[in-house]
C-alpha cells in the first residue's frame, strides 16, 4: 500500500514538472533590424524582400524607416537606432562614413537608377526630350537640400541651362515619392523622378531619360552597416540576403540595375 501511495505521489510530482515546463516554454522573442533606406525602395522592400527573408529567417523581423536620404542621414547622426543604411546617393553614405558612423568594411555601391522625366498617363504629352520640364506650367522635383533625386535634377537642369526657369515655379518635394504622387494625381503636369519610381505606378508615364553625360556620376545606391548596430548579427544575415542572386533578380524586375559584388 505504501508502495502505491509513493508511486502515485511520484507519478504526480513528474506530471507537475512537465505542466510547469509546459507553461515555461514561451516562443522565442523575434529579433528586430531597423533599415534606414530611400523612399524609392519602399515598394520593393516591403512587397518583395522583406517578406521573401522572412521565408529564410522567421525569427527576424525587418522594420523600416524610408524616406529621403538626407532626411534619414540627420536622423542617424540625430541618435537613429539603425542598424543598415541605404542610400540613394553616395553623398549621404559618404558624409556618414566620414563622420565614422558607418563600418567601411560592410559598406558596398548595390544598385543603379535612371532619372527620367514623367508626366500623369493622361496626358497628351508622348515621347520627348528631358528639357521638355522647361515648358511645364507646374513642375515638380525633390527638394534639393535633402531629396537626392532632387538633386541629380538639380545637376542636370544647370547643365542644361534650365535650372533658374524651373525652378522658379517648381514644387519641392519631402522624397521622391512624393513628387511621384503629385504627378500621378495630376497636381503637378510634370516630375523628375528616378525610372523605377514611374514604372511602379500606372498612373504616370516616361517621356525621357536624363540625357548620357549630363549627371557627372551615376545614380548609385550605396547600402552599409552602422558601427553602432544594435542588432549587428541579424543585421549582416539581412545585409548579406540583399547581394544574393536571388535579391538581385527582384530588383532588377523593379527596374534598378544590379551592381556586381563582390563576396
Amino acid at each position: 500500500m505504501l508502495k502505491k501511495l509513493l508511486s502515485g505521489c511520484l507519478l504526480l510530482l513528474v506530471c507537475a514538472g512537465v505542466l510547469a515546463g509546459c507553461g515555461n516554454d514561451k516562443p522565442a522573442e523575434k529579433q528586430q533590424v531597423r533599415i534606414a533606406a530611400a523612399a524609392s525602395l519602399e515598394k520593393v522592400f516591403t512587397e518583395k524582400l522583406i517578406p521573401m527573408f522572412n521565408q529564410k529567417y522567421p525569427d527576424i523581423k525587418i522594420e523600416g524607416a524610408y524616406d529621403s536620404s538626407g532626411k534619414l542621414q540627420t536622423q542617424i547622426e540625430q541618435g537613429l537606432a539603425a542598424d543598415i543604411f541605404v542610400s540613394a546617393a553616395t553623398k549621404q553614405m559618404q558624409a556618414l562614413t566620414d563622420k565614422g558612423y558607418m563600418d567601411e568594411k560592410k559598406t558596398v555601391p548595390l544598385l543603379e537608377n535612371k532619372l527620367v522625366l514623367i508626366v500623369p498617363s493622361a496626358s497628351d504629352k508622348k515621347a520627348g526630350a528631358f528639357t521638355d520640364i522647361a515648358d511645364a506650367a507646374q513642375p515638380a522635383i525633390g527638394d534639393p537640400k535633402s531629396v537626392p533625386a532632387g538633386q541629380y535634377a538639380k545637376e542636370a537642369l544647370e547643365k542644361l541651362g534650365l535650372w533658374q526657369q524651373v525652378s522658379s515655379k517648381a514644387s519641392l518635394g519631402t522624397n521622391v515619392t512624393e513628387v511621384l504622387h503629385w504627378v500621378a494625381e495630376g497636381s503637378a503636369d510634370a516630375g523628375i523622378v528616378y525610372a523605377t519610381d514611374a514604372a511602379a505606378s500606372d498612373k504616370v508615364k516616361i517621356v525621357a531619360e536624363v540625357p548620357a553625360g549630363v549627371l557627372a556620376q551615376p545614380v548609385i545606391y550605396p547600402m552599409g552597416i552602422l558601427k553602432q548596430a544594435p542588432h549587428a548579427q541579424a543585421a549582416a544575415k539581412f545585409y548579406d540576403f540583399l547581394r544574393s542572386k536571388e535579391a538581385a533578380e527582384v530588383f532588377e524586375a523593379a527596374g534598378f540595375a544590379v551592381i556586381k559584388q563582390e563576396q
